[in-house]
C-alpha cells in the first residue's frame, strides 16, 4: 500500500548517472529522524526537500527503506537545508566553504540574495565580480538544466547527461531534441542512438521515417569504425541496419541511396575479383572516411614520384662517415636501412624491439642535419614524442602539434595550403596512426619533402579505423626495410628474446618463477584462481616490486590486462589498486567511479580542445569544488576538465594492452588467465610485453598464455588502402 513520506535530503549514499537510481538518507519532516529512500531521482541535491509516494519494504541485508513511486522536490526551507543544497556543488562558483560564509551572513534570505540581488553577494569575504558573475550564471543554468532534466526524464534519457546537453545546446536543448533526437546521438559524447531512438519513438518520429534510417546507418557505419573498418559491405551493412532498425531492406536501400545523393556516404565496387561476390564487393564508406583512404592513397603516390630537394651523393662513403662519427656499428641490414633513406623519397622501417630502429634513426638524422636539412621528428602519442627526443637527442613532436592543431581556427593548421617546412620527417610509432590521422599528416608534407615511417608491424593497430601501415607494406607499392636481426646487447633482456620468441608462436622462456633471480627482467608467477591473481598483482605493485627493484608503485609500474571486465579486468583492477596506493576520501563521484587527488588517470577520447588525446595519462594535481573542475597534469601540462566532463576520464593503474600502445613503462604486470580467451591473442600478447622497458611480470596460467600465443588470427578490418596502393584502376564509386 502507497503511502507519503517527506523529508529533506541530508546525504547521498549512491546515485548512478545513466539511470538515475538512487539510495539517500531523508531527514523525516516533523520527526527528525533519518531513513533510507531508494529509488529513481532526477539529479538529487543534500539539503533539497522532497515529497514523496511510494511503500516501505524490508530489505533482507540493509533493513528497512522506502521505495519511491513518485516524487516532487522542492528548495529548502530552512539555514541547515540551504548551507546542504548550496554546500553540494551543485551551483559553480559555491562549495562548501563559501557556502558556510554566505550563509552566515544572509541566513534563511540566502537563496533569494541569489536569485534577485546577486550583486549584494560583495560583501561575503572571498566574493568579488568574478565570483559573482559565475555564481549568477551557475544558478541560472541549474534552473534552465531542471528544465531539460525534466524534459529529458520523462523521455528516458539519464540524469547525468542533461549538464552535457546543456552545455552543447545551452537554452536550445529542448527545441533541439524535439526536432531532432538523434543529433544527441552524434553531439553528444556519451549519448548512443538507442537512447536517442528512445526520445524519438516518444516524440511521436514513425519507425520508418528518414530522419530514422539516416541516424541508423551512419550509427551503425560509426560503431564499425570503432571496431577499426573504414567501410562496410553493402550486404552486411544492410543486413546490420534491418536488425538494429527493425525495417525491412528496402527502407534501407532508400536510405543509402538517400544519403549518397547527399554526399554523406560513398558506396564503391570493388571490380578486381578480389571478393567472391558482385555484391558483397560494394562497400559503404561514410563519405570523411572514403576521403580520408583516397587521400592518403593520392598523397603516397604524388610523395613517391616527386623530386626532392635534398640529395646525398656517393651514399656509401657518406654513411661510412656517419657510422664512425657516431661511434656505432651498423649491420647490413641496418646499413641498407640507411642508404635507402637517401635513395626514396617515401620509406617505411619495421622491426621488433632490440633489432635497431632506433640507431637508424639516429645515424639517418646526423646524416641529413650534416646536408643542412630541416628535419622533423614526429610521433603518434606524448610518450612516444618524448622518447624519440631523448633517444635522438633532436626535438620531437606529437603528430598533432606538428600540424599545429587548433579547435579555435578550425583544425589542422598544416595541411597542402600552409605546408610543412621541411626536407625530411621521420615518424615513430607509425603502426599507431590510423586514417584520420595519417590523411592530415601527408597533406601537410611538402611533395619534395622525404617521409620515413618507423614502426613495429606486428603490434595491435591503431586505435582508430584502417590498418596503415600493415596496408602499405601489404601493397608492395611502399619500399620497406624489415629488420629481424636482434642485437647483442639486447640478447641480455628476457624481455626482448622472450617478445620475439611469442611473435614467431614459440613459447617464452619461463625458467624464472619468482623475483629472487638476479639481473632477471621476465617473470612468470603461476596461478589459476583469479582472486589470488587479483591479490598477488597488489602485493607485486605495492609492495614486493618497489621494494626489490626500487620501481615507484604509480609513476613507474603499469598493469596492462587484456579486458575491462572479470575480477582481473581493468575496471576492478582500478578500484582495488586506487584502494591500495591511494585510499582516503573521494574527491568527486562521477556515475559510479570516484576520483581522488594524485590519482593516476587516462583520457579515453580524442578531445581536441583540450589537446588530450585517447590514451594520454595524467595524475589529478587538483580538485576545486566550488568551480566544480578537476585538474589534471599530463606530462606537467594542466588541463581543466569540468565535472560534466569526467566521463571522459577513468583510472589508469590498470590500463587495457590497446590503451598501452605507443607507451612504454619502467615496469608492466599482466595478468593471463583463461577467462580472457575470447581476447588472448599472438599480437596481443607480444604488444604487452613490448610495453616494458626493465622489468616484465606475468601472473595467470601457462594454459592461458599458450591459448594466446598460438592464436595468431587477428581481426580483419575492412579497409581499401593496400588495393588503391597497388592497383589503382579496380575501383570505382558508384551511387
Amino acid at each position: 500500500m502507497e503511502t507519503d513520506l517527506s523529508g529533506q535530503i541530508e546525504r547521498i549514499t549512491y546515485t548512478n548517472e545513466e539511470d538515475g537510481f538512487t539510495i539517500a538518507k531523508i531527514k523525516v519532516t516533523g520527526a527528525g529522524r533519518l531513513v533510507t529512500v531508494v529509488g529513481n531521482l532526477l539529479a538529487p541535491t543534500p539539503g533539497e526537500t522532497i515529497r514523496m509516494q511510494g511503500y516501505w519494504e524490508n530489505h533482507p541485508k540493509y533493513g528497512e527503506q522506502f521505495r519511491i513511486s513518485t516524487y516532487k522536490t522542492e528548495i529548502p526551507a530552512t539555514v541547515y537545508g540551504i548551507r546542504k543544497y548550496l554546500g553540494s556543488g551543485m551551483i559553480k562558483g559555491i562549495g562548501p566553504v563559501m557556502a558556510e560564509r554566505i550563509v552566515e551572513l544572509f541566513g534563511i534570505r540566502t537563496l533569494k540574495i541569489i536569485e534577485h540581488e546577486p550583486e549584494t553577494l560583495n560583501e561575503v569575504s572571498g566574493i568579488g565580480k568574478k565570483r559573482i558573475a559565475m555564481i549568477r550564471k551557475g544558478w541560472e543554468d541549474q534552473r534552465e538544466i531542471r528544465d531539460v532534466m525534466l524534459f529529458l526524464q520523462t523521455h528516458g534519457i539519464s540524469p547525468g547527461f542533461a549538464a552535457k546537453i546543456f552545455k552543447t545546446y545551452g537554452d536550445r536543448s529542448i527545441e533541439i531534441v524535439k526536432s531532432n533526437p538523434y543529433r544527441l546521438a552524434f553531439d553528444i559524447y556519451g549519448v548512443g542512438f538507442l537512447t536517442a531512438d528512445r526520445i524519438a519513438e516518444k516524440l511521436g518520429i514513425p519507425k520508418d521515417s528518414e530522419m530514422r534510417i539516416g541516424a541508423g546507418i551512419v550509427h551503425t557505419l560509426q560503431q564499425l569504425a570503432e571496431e577499426g573498418h573504414v567501410f562496410c559491405p553493402y550486404d552486411e551493412l544492410q543486413e546490420k541496419c534491418c536488425n538494429i532498425l527493425s525495417v525491412d531492406p528496402g527502407h534501407v536501400e532508400r536510405g543509402l541511396e538517400s544519403m549518397v545523393r547527399e554526399n554523406r556516404l560513398v558506396i564503391e565496387d570493388q571490380t578486381d575479383g578480389q571478393e567472391d561476390h558482385e555484391k558483397r564487393a560494394r562497400g559503404v564508406f561514410l563519405f570523411r572516411f572514403h576521403r580520408y583512404e583516397t587521400g592518403i592513397a593520392e598523397r603516397m603516390k604524388t610523395l613517391m614520384s616527386s623530386p626532392k630537394t635534398v640529395w646525398i651523393e656517393d651514399s656509401g662513403r657518406v654513411v661510412e662517415k656517419v657510422r664512425k662519427t657516431l661511434s656505432i656499428s651498423l649491420t647490413k641490414n641496418q646499413t641498407h636501412a640507411v642508404e635507402s633513406a637517401l635513395h626514396h623519397k617515401v620509406m617505411i622501417i619495421t622491426g621488433g624491439p632490440g633489432t635497431g630502429k632506433t640507431t637508424i634513426i639516429n645515424a639517418i638524422l646526423k646524416l641529413y642535419l650534416k646536408q643542412k636539412a630541416v628535419v622533423h621528428l614526429a610521433a603518434p602519442t606524448g610518450r612516444a614524442a618524448k622518447r624519440m627526443s631523448e633517444t635522438s637527442g633532436h626535438h620531437a613532436k606529437t603528430i598533432h602539434r606538428l600540424l599545429e592543431y587548433s579547435i579555435k581556427h578550425g583544425g589542422f593548421q598544416r595541411s597542402e595550403l600552409k605546408p610543412l617546412k621541411c626536407h625530411l620527417i621521420i615518424v615513430d610509432e607509425a603502426s599507431m596512426i590510423d586514417t584520420f590521422l595519417m590523411y592530415h599528416l601527408l597533406k601537410a608534407i611538402p611533395d619534395t619533402a622525404i617521409l620515413i615511417l618507423v614502426g613495429d608491424v606486428d603490434q595491435l593497430p591503431s586505435v582508430g579505423p584502417g590498418n596503415v601501415l600493415k596496408d602499405m607494406i601489404g601493397s608492395n607499392g611502399v619500399p620497406v626495410v624489415i629488420l629481424r636481426e636482434i642485437f647483442r646487447q639486447a640478447q641480455n633482456s628476457q624481455i626482448i628474446m622472450n617478445a620475439h620468441r611469442i611473435n614467431t608462436g614459440n613459447f617464452p622462456n619461463l625458467r624464472t618463477p619468482d623475483l629472487s633471480a638476479p639481473d632477471a627482467d621476465f617473470y612468470f608467477i603461476e596461478q589459476e584462481d583469479p582472486q589470488k591473481v587479483l591479490e598477488t598483482i597488489i602485493r607485486l605493485v605495492k609492495e614486493r616490486i618497489p621494494n626489490r627493484f626500487g620501481f615507484h608503485p604509480v609513476d613507474d609500474i603499469q598493469v596492462l590486462s587484456p579486458m575491462h571486465k572479470g575480477v582481473v579486468g581493468a575496471d576492478n583492477l582500478n578500484r582495488e589498486l586506487q584502494q591500495a596506493l591511494n585510499p582516503g576520501e573521494e574527491g568527486v563521484r562521477r556515475g559510479t567511479a570516484a576520483f581522488r587527488m594524485q590519482d593516476k588517470v587516462m583520457q579515453i577520447r580524442n578531445n581536441y580542445d583540450k589537446e588530450v588525446f585517447n590514451g594520454d595519462i595524467g595524475k589529478i594535481s587538483r580538485i576545486l569544488s566550488d568551480d566544480q573542475e578537476v585538474i589534471v597534469s599530463f606530462d606537467g601540462r594542466e588541463v581543466t576538465y569540468d565535472y560534466s566532463d569526467l566521463d571522459e576520464l577513468v583510472l589508469a593503474y590498470a590500463i587495457s594492452v590497446h590503451k598501452s600502445q605507443g607507451s612504454e613503462y619502467p615496469a608492466v604486470v599482466v595478468p593471463m588467465l583463461t577467462q580472457h580467451y575470447i581476447l588472448l591473442k599472438r599480437n596481443l600478447i607480444y604488444t604487452a610485453v613490448t610495453r616494458a622497458q626493465k622489468l616484465m611480470i606475468m601472473v595467470g596460467t601457462r594454459k592461458a598464455l599458450a591459448i594466446g600465443i598460438n592464436n595468431d588470427k587477428t581481426q580483419k578490418r575492412y579497409t581499401r588502402l593496400q588495393v588503391r596502393l597497388t592497383a589503382p584502376k579496380t575501383l570505382m564509386v558508384v551511387s
